[in-house]
């Protein structure tokens, strides 16, 4: 049994979308790409065709990838979460002493986006928060020592 992928709506919305783009438009394209490679003979030193097929295989296995993260899929319910502690699809709003508050979003590793402030639950910071509350203090550890978090607000 495979461990479950936690992603949000917005998430598995974008994925979905993703396939239909791949599974469509970009496959169509590819077998135009294919047919004109072919039609042009000795497909064995054709770089046009060879090109084409590498693409095809990168494409097939990206189909694959999507629809197993989809059937391994785990809703991340933001309405069931408890804004008491923190958990996965929990906004956070943490404070490190000398900088100013940030807001992150728990999110599962296939949405983390350090830049948006969505962090993975598996990340340091994300592990390092998850069932703790307001007002806790939370020592994250990382390469050149510790980091402290103060948790402001959980939504």
């Amino acid at each position: 049994m495979y461990d479950p992928i936690f992603l949000t709506e917005e998430g598995i919305q974008k994925i979905k979308e993703e396939l239909k783009e791949l599974k469509g438009p970009i496959r169509t394209e590819l077998a135009s790409r294919l047919r004109s490679a072919i039609e042009m003979g000795d497909l064995s030193e054709n770089a046009d065709y060879i090109k084409a097929k590498e693409d095809q295989g990168f494409i097939e296995g990206k189909i694959q990838e999507l629809e197993e993260t989809l059937k391994r899929a785990k809703l991340i319910n933001l309405l069931e979460n408890s804004s008491d502690i923190v958990q996965i699809g929990s906004s956070v709003v943490i404070k490190e002493e000398g900088y100013k508050q940030e807001l992150i979003h728990i999110v599962g590793s296939k949405e983390a986006d350090p830049n948006l402030g969505k962090l993975s639950y598996e990340s340091p910071i994300g592990s390092a928060l998850l069932g703790h509350k307001i007002s806790d203090i939370v020592r994250v550890k990382t390469p050149e020592g510790g980091i402290n978090f103060k948790i402001i607000e959980i939504k």
